[in-house]
């Protein structure tokens, strides 16, 4: 028979895994109020990008007066290659605690953060263009099996109803697995990605002007890469939102 104490013990060490007792980066104490797995102080702490910032991929400047006399001057990637995208934004930095925030959601399994982070996007909104429909960028669909969400279509979802705008899934597929573009040479990560999407009834997104989501930018290829797809489909202008961006 189990004693009283080894059941408490497993109520307790239960209790942890979906309570944990320590913030994700400071590792103070949590209490139950607040966002999950992170302390209200580390998240407070969040600040979204401001300042001047290319007007075609949102890459920000260095400069505080960088488009004081050149409003419509893009950064040097924009200018060698430019994306496909007609523009993007980005609303914070990938550092801590976004960061921890998106590293538990994606490659954790802690998918209560996707509505605390979902808030976050819709709150530091832009001025956004008026588009006929919302979609994120896909997972292929053993790394769908894998994790079992694409974290993408969480933040995407609640877009979606506050703008009221509807989310299309499935016109946009990642038709091949790739390797994750974080883990690659800047050069290597146009060439992972040649081929890696595909709009299967292009009929369907035909003069569409659509707005594709996804949680980090790297440098933008993976947009790109997604956009270039669609307008060769036959779509209207892409944009690209993404909660957070490598600067």
């Amino acid at each position: 028979m189990v004693n009283a104490f080894t059941t408490q013990n497993a109520v307790t060490a239960l209790l942890q895994l979906i309570f944990p007792s320590e913030c994700a980066v400071c590792r103070i104490p949590l209490r139950r109020e607040g966002i999950p797995f992170i302390c209200a102080a580390c998240w407070a702490g969040l600040s979204p990008l401001s300042g001047p910032c290319c007007p075609h991929c949102g890459q920000p400047f260095s400069s505080p007066v960088a488009l004081a006399h050149s409003p419509t001057h893009t950064c040097g990637a924009c200018r060698r290659r430019p994306p496909a995208f007609t523009r993007a934004w980005s609303l914070f930095a990938y550092r801590t605690p976004l960061k921890e925030a998106l590293t538990l959601l994606k490659y954790q399994g802690k998918v209560t953060l996707a509505p605390p982070l979902s808030r976050l996007l819709i709150q530091h909104l832009p001025l956004l263009p008026p588009v006929d429909m919302i979609m994120p960028v896909p997972l292929h669909a053993q790394r769908i099996r894998e994790r079992e969400f694409n974290q993408s279509a969480l933040l995407a979802k609640p877009l979606s109803h506050h703008l009221g705008v509807p989310l299309i899934l499935g016109q946009l597929i990642r038709n091949r697995p790739t390797v994750p573009q974080t883990s690659l040479a800047k050069k290597e990560r146009l060439r992972n990605l040649r081929g890696a999407f595909a709009a299967p009834q292009p009929e369907k997104i035909r003069g569409k002007t659509i707005l594709l989501v996804d949680d980090v930018m790297t440098t933008g290829t993976t947009l790109h890469e997604c956009a270039r797809t669609l307008l060769k489909a036959g779509s209207g202008q892409v944009y690209g939102l993404t909660l957070a961006r490598m600067v």
